[in-house]
């Protein structure tokens, strides 16, 4: 009876708990399918706007502020009064040089008329040598004297004329630093009161790391730029982005790169121009600059999302012609906001995965979805 049990219950034990075969579906994987576009290699940078002329207003001569002749943030053209100082104390600096030049005059014209008398009493002996000596050096300080007075005459009357404060150009001024009444001209006091601005053309200007220096100069128009600054064909376009997005009509230009690299900050400045003509834009503001490095090309660009690093090396799943999954190591090029350019590894029609890379593995097998993927960029253009 107990050999009978124990047969039993190897029996049940070999056929009784055999596991049922499962036919499960190989999981679905979003895919993109790799294709060729035509693409324009740029860079994106973070800029700050300033006028084509951005210039101080100061107060060259100190005193109290008399007037202001102007709307604040306004238009103003050159030549056109702005502020006026207390030229009381500087009219009576005039007053006293021309006093003073009076009487380098009288002296001159005594010591002239002494001159004169003593020339020809020293050709008839009637003088001595020292007294004669004595009245040349004499018409000749006051020559010297009137020179000065008249000098000084003229630099009063030019600190006189810095009590009217004109505008340097044309263009629109800010908020004055200094109302009626206040002492200007001497720190701790205003020195500059306003800024005008020529806002016709816009200056953007940013900044480069060493490295993104030398990445950039390889491109033919960047080495353009850099090359001959003042020369406009051929260069590289700029594109203006604000801060909400929207993107300025106007095209610019590359005016300049810096001389150096700021030992510093480890960068190099660069400015580009836009035409501004509605005035629009104004000094300060924040932008994005699109630089366009290369012409129109085909390439084969695919999601950043897609790429794998490791080890400084990047790489991508893919789905072959059996469904299976496959480990590939990929060359990037440029990478173009959201998508990436693949130099090697890649090509058009390859099937990449998208998501979900945490549930597979190579030699997996897979159903592929294929997804469409709007890139940013294509919204921008």
């Amino acid at each position: 009876m107990t050999k009978t049990l124990s047969f039993s219950l190897i029996l049940f034990l070999l056929f009784g708990c055999k596991p049922q075969e499962t036919n499960s579906e190989p999981p679905v994987i979003p895919v993109y399918k790799a294709m060729i576009e035509e693409v324009t290699v740029y860079k994106d940078f973070i800029g700050q706007t300033y006028g084509l002329f951005d210039i101080s207003v100061r107060a060259r001569v100190d005193g109290y502020l008399e007037g202001i002749h102007f709307r604040e943030g306004g238009k103003v053209k050159k030549g056109q009064l702005l502020y006026s100082i207390d030229p009381a104390p500087l009219n009576a600096r005039v007053a006293e040089a021309m006093s003073v030049l009076a009487q380098a005059k009288t002296n001159l014209i005594k010591a002239e008329s002494d001159y004169n008398r003593y020339k020809p009493l020293l050709k008839n002996k009637a003088v001595s040598q020292s007294d004669y000596d004595a009245v040349v050096a004499s018409y000749g300080a006051a020559q010297a004297s009137l020179e000065a007075a008249q000098a000084s005459l003229d630099y009063a009357k030019i600190q006189q004329s810095y009590t009217k404060i004109y505008a340097p150009i044309s263009g629109i001024i800010g908020a004055s630093d200094a109302k009626t009444g206040d002492y200007v001209g001497r720190a701790p006091n205003p020195v500059v009161l306003n800024t005008v601005s020529q806002l016709d053309t816009i200056l953007v200007r940013f900044h480069l790391t060493e490295l993104q220096y030398l990445n950039i100069s390889q491109h033919e128009k960047a080495q353009q730029a850099i090359a001959e600054p003042n020369k406009q064909e051929k260069k590289a376009e700029v594109q203006l982005f604000f801060a909400d997005g929207s993107r300025h009509p106007h095209f610019g230009h590359v005016d300049f790169v810096g001389r150096n690299i700021n030992p510093t900050t480890g960068t190099i400045m660069v400015q580009a121009s836009f035409p501004n003509p509605k005035e629009t834009i104004r000094p300060g503001q924040f932008a994005r600059l699109r630089i366009s490095f290369a012409e129109q090309a085909k390439a084969v660009v695919i999601p950043v999302k897609c790429l794998q690093e490791v080890q400084g090396e990047y790489h991508v799943y893919l789905v072959n012609k059996n469904n299976e999954v496959e480990f590939k190591t990929v060359e990037v090029g440029e990478t173009l906001q959201d998508v990436v350019i693949i130099r090697q590894g890649i090509s058009s029609g390859d099937m990449v995965i998208l998501e979900g890379t945490n549930r597979i593995r190579t030699g997996m097998q897979v159903t592929p979805q294929q997804q469409e993927f709007v890139s940013v960029r294509n919204k921008e253009q």
